[in-house]
């Protein structure tokens, strides 16, 4: 099996590397890997060839470096895997380009951007009665003159995050929670001020803490059949701006119904590939509600993984040995982090420290970025660095959300 594909991942964050582990611990192979920046957790990974391209994300040089590796490999499948959002227009634009020997498990390019958009993606959760908060969509020149029917706090974000990172200014930040309406205008100035064209999501925040939060990976096959489900239990995010939501610690839980009705979802609208859901509990009207789909694995794919469902297997068993199989849906209890344990106990709710120590203890934990297989030196020594990076950004970015 490990002569008959090469994966090809684009990006180089630890959504990639998570991957890359996947594709290792199960064939023994190295991935390609793309990357924009010669520092990165890919960079000097012995289970990676990390290959650095300027304007990385561009559909030309997605082309280009896909056909790369499929012209030096003729003989070869070769595995195409966005590890971004920035990444998954051009891979959808390039499936009619890319060479015969390429498979890359995506969907359509119009229902690709139906589903990240997220004015877009409510309208089918309004179709198909998948839940999410209270939402007014903003669209650019309807100035400050209009009403929201919640009270603040109030979630403000880009419908389309693409291209809203793409116009850059001092505040930006991933999603913003605000308080008063009179910063929700702010926010709104600012961000078309800095250029950005599309609309806006202006949203009721819903109440809780980070472990009130849920992320919802799936696996579809290229029959339009989900094969895998795995809800995890989010206990913690990142609060730093650019950051602000990534997932930082997940104990996996069984959540029958909310996969249920996701399943159903997927499959009518005949969705492939990798999928993962941002939800959040809204003790309220005991509802699970949706903030986004990607289209795609998630950065913090790898507490699927961990749990003992191997990702890349699964994708594997898909499209290259064409294999059936029945849906699967993750049960046993599993803890992944991606910062230091101490960060993890200062910054967790408490009521989760229990079973965090008993899973740890009983072996059922993992850190992606620390696989005994990869001997890179260089390697070790940045993922090292940038662990003890967290404990400064967890104390400011914690201190100034008071």
């Amino acid at each position: 099996m490990a002569t008959e594909f090469i994966p090809v991942l684009l990006g180089s964050d630890i959504n990639a590397y998570s991957m890359a582990r996947a594709f290792h611990e199960a064939y023994g192979i190295q991935s390609v890997v793309y990357g924009m920046y010669p520092a990165s957790v890919c960079a000097g990974s012995t289970i990676i060839d990390y290959r650095v391209r300027a304007h990385n994300d561009r559909a030309d040089t997605v082309l280009e470096n896909v056909t790369e590796v499929a012209g030096a490999h003729p003989d070869k499948t070769i595995l195409v895997l966005g590890c971004g959002d920035n990444y998954l227009n051009a891979i959808s634009a390039n499936l009619p380009r890319f060479p015969g020997n390429v498979v890359a498990p995506y969907v359509p390019l119009d229902l690709l951007e139906t589903l990240i958009h997220k004015e877009r993606f409510y309208q089918l959760c309004e179709q198909y009665g998948i839940d999410y908060p209270d939402t007014v969509v903003y669209h650019k020149g309807m100035g400050h003159d209009f009403t929201l029917p919640f009270d603040g706090p109030f979630v403000v974000k880009p419908a389309e995050s693409d291209t809203y990172w793409k116009h850059p200014f001092p505040t930006q930040k991933k999603a913003y929670v605000l308080q008063t309406r009179a910063e929700v205008d702010q926010v709104i100035d600012d961000i078309y001020g800095a250029g950005y064209e599309d609309s806006l999501i202006l949203q009721d925040f819903i109440p809780g803490d980070d472990s009130f939060m849920r992320v919802v990976t799936n696996y579809s096959g290229a029959d339009g059949k989900v094969r895998l489900m795995c809800v995890g239990h989010v206990l913690l995010e990142e609060h730093t701006d650019h950051a602000i939501g990534n997932h930082a610690v997940i104990i996996t839980e069984r959540s029958p119904e909310l996969c249920e009705k996701l399943r159903a979802f997927l499959e009518a609208i005949r969705f492939t590939g990798f999928s993962n859901f941002d939800i959040k509990y809204d003790q309220r009207d005991g509802k699970f509600k949706a903030f986004e789909i990607n289209c795609r694995q998630g950065r913090s794919n790898y507490y699927v993984t961990g749990a003992g469902y191997n990702l890349a297997r699964y994708l594997v068993e898909d499209r290259i040995e064409h294999t059936s199989a029945p849906l699967t849906v993750v049960e046993n209890r599993h803890l992944w982090w991606v910062i230091p344990k101490a960060v993890a106990y200062d910054y967790v709710n408490p009521a989760y420290h229990g079973e965090m120590r008993s899973l740890d203890q009983a072996g059922a934990s993992v850190n992606p970025l620390f696989y005994p297989a990869d001997r890179g030196f260089f390697h070790k020594l940045r993922i090292l660095k940038g662990q003890r990076r967290y404990v400064g950004w967890y104390a400011s970015s914690m201190e100034k959300a008071k």
